[in-house]
């Protein structure tokens, strides 16, 4: 499956990047993720569908301030977890409100919090 972006009102929902245009890095590194290879991981767990992850931007500058994952389980069910950069748990939480609903309406699994 290809990323899918998602408007969640304050806050626009994308694919993680690290481009010549967008570089997510830093930031996460903010949320203490310094894998060399974490933003190929995730686009390569969207193509194979194992794992469905989301950057909660600022609209006006992309700039990512929480991360939401989806993990599909084989229940039918899909384990959705979620973190923010300081000073952002409201994006996060409106993240996570339109996230569930993705995953409950396109993906067909019932979400559960981790």
């Amino acid at each position: 499956m290809e990323p899918i972006e998602i408007n969640a009102g304050n806050w626009y929902l994308r694919a993680l990047r690290a481009d010549e245009r967008i570089d997510d890095r830093p930031a996460l590194a903010d949320g203490g993720i310094t894998e060399p290879d974490y933003v190929d991981r995730r686009t390569a767990q969207w193509a194979d569908e194992t794992h469905f992850s989301w950057a909660v931007c600022v609209p006006t500058t992309a700039e990512l301030v929480a991360e939401i994952g989806v993990r599909p389980n084989t229940d039918g069910t899909a384990t959705v977890t979620g973190w923010a950069r300081t000073g952002y748990d409201s994006a996060l939480e409106d993240g996570l409100v339109s996230v569930r609903r993705f995953t409950a309406g396109a993906l067909g699994l019932e979400p559960v919090d981790a």
